[in-house]
């Protein structure tokens, strides 16, 4: 059975750009502006209150995991009320060793290792769409020694460096979503394959994009009446039954174009339309240029 979790992120090739054990002591507050790339944390020792933009402030513990999809802006403190400091993530990345917020004497109190990675698909957008601004999870081991394991690769210059570093980060993003609860996750992926009824119908979509799919036949694969399907789909997924599907189509498609050893009637065969010029109608109409332009970009 197809999982489309896993055939979504392993679609948009994640790979690790920068990772860096970061630690504070006393009062301390720090700022990051808007950043756009996928980021994460574990927290080592110690405790912070992580508050992101359009979030409810969070306290994070020894253990604790933080993911945020698109790294809207966000502020790190210290329980202790102090003026945050604004910080760029390029001069982050610059800096040797471990970065140190507060107080610079004696040992840190809070220590936690962050990093920010990036996709190398264009079509990211679709995954960051469909899962939540901020994951938020506690007690889960695995999230912790996997962290570990890519910050360790990513210090490392060893042959197959970048090939592990992308596997670790598609296993990272894996099990920190398996790991959300489905009640807790906005509308997206997540709660849509959550749901028994939804799940069905969102893998057969993934089995077969070339089935040319209806509402009411995804509706009867849900076990569902037609109206009770797209409301609940377009509820618990954030996106129509039908946009949804198009847009999955259309990162397929991109996927194969890039690839440039498929002819467009191929290209339209596999993904669900009868000809090359139907195909490159509804992907132009969708990304804006035609399927030749969009190759000539790649």
């Amino acid at each position: 059975m197809v999982d489309p979790l896993a055939e979504v992120i392993t679609l948009f090739k994640p790979r690790a750009v920068f990772s860096k054990v970061i630690g504070g002591a006393g009062s301390w507050a720090v700022r990051y502006s808007q950043f756009g790339e996928p980021s994460f944390c574990t927290m080592l020792d110690g405790e912070c209150t992580l508050a992101v933009d359009g979030q409810q402030p969070v306290l994070l513990k020894a253990g604790d995991f933080v993911l945020l999809p698109a790294t809207p802006g966000f502020t790190l403190s210290s329980s202790d009320t102090a003026a945050p400091i604004l910080m760029d993530p390029a001069s982050a990345k610059a800096e040797e060793g471990e970065i140190r917020h507060g107080r610079q004497d004696g040992p840190a109190e809070t220590r936690m290792l962050g990093g920010y990675f990036a996709f190398d698909s264009p079509d990211a957008g679709l995954l960051v769409s469909l899962l939540p601004a901020l994951l938020h999870i506690r007690g889960v081991e695995r999230l912790k020694l996997l962290v570990q394991m890519v910050r360790e690769e990513s210090l490392e210059q060893r042959s197959g460096r970048e090939l592990v570093l992308g596997r670790l980060v598609e296993i990272l993003l894996v099990e920190a979503l398996r790991s959300t609860s489905a009640h807790e996750a906005t509308p997206g992926l997540l709660r849509g394959l959550a749901d028994a009824r939804l799940g069905a119908a969102i893998r057969h979509m993934h089995g077969d994009p070339a089935h040319p799919w209806t509402v009411s036949e995804l509706a009867e694969k849900a076990a569902l009446s037609r109206s009770a399907f797209f409301e609940r789909f377009s509820r618990g997924v954030g996106v129509a039954p039908m946009e949804y599907l198009l847009a999955w189509r259309m990162a397929l498609a991109k996927n194969l174009l890039r690839q440039n050893k498929f002819a467009l009637a191929e290209i339209a065969e596999r993904i669900g339309y009868g000809s090359a010029s139907s195909f490159s109608t509804a992907f132009s109409r969708h990304v804006g240029i035609p399927p030749s332009a969009y190759l000539g970009m790649q």
